[in-house]
């Protein structure tokens, strides 16, 4: 098992767009059991790549008792919307109503390269969504209306955690981990 540092609003790697996966190996199953354990510990209902620095289109999810994760993600969205509280690790203690499609088709990969299609609503559609923006370098703040938006910025600048830095990450030479790639 092995926790890792969550990023924090302000790291540039949640507004970087994170690379497809190319090579499904020991490293990657590594870091989806590295995103897994980091997410139960948090605790999370969905935890991205690049919230622990790693700039990779995986992410982890766990909602109604079901832990998964999918790689190279591709929606299909419902028009039909809901709108709820929503909230992020990477600005902890925050939440926020906002806007999502109902329900989703997710499309991608296991970590052994196997195709996946996860379908869900509600709750599992909104995580789906959340985790995925995270990978195209969307926060959901970003979703909100213009006066939601502005509360949400002033409540995370007095957060106690704003401006912390973000962790110093030593990365293996070997490793694509934590490059941006």
């Amino acid at each position: 098992m092995s926790i890792q540092a969550i990023r924090l609003f302000g790291d540039p790697v949640l507004r970087t767009p994170a690379a497809e996966v190319v090579d499904f190996d020991k490293e990657l199953r590594v870091l989806v059991k590295d995103l897994q354990d980091t997410m139960l510990d948090a605790p999370g209902a969905g935890l991205a790549a690049p919230q622990i620095g790693v700039g990779l289109r995986v992410f982890t999810y766990f909602v109604d008792d079901v832990v998964g994760h999918l790689v190279n993600p591709v929606l299909d969205l419902s028009e039909e919307e809901q709108d709820g509280p929503e909230g992020c690790l990477s600005l902890p203690g925050l939440a926020f109503d906002t806007k999502r499609a109902l329900s989703v088709v997710a499309k991608g990969h296991n970590m052994w390269g196997e195709p996946v299609v996860l379908e869900g609503s509600e709750l599992l559609a909104r995580c789906v969504q959340h985790e995925t923006d995270h990978l195209d370098g969307i926060l959901f703040i970003d979703r909100l209306d213009t006066e939601t938006r502005k509360a949400a910025m002033r409540a995370i600048r007095a957060a106690d955690w704003a401006g912390e830095r973000p962790p110093t990450v030593r990365v293996s030479p070997h490793s694509t981990f934590g490059l941006g790639m």
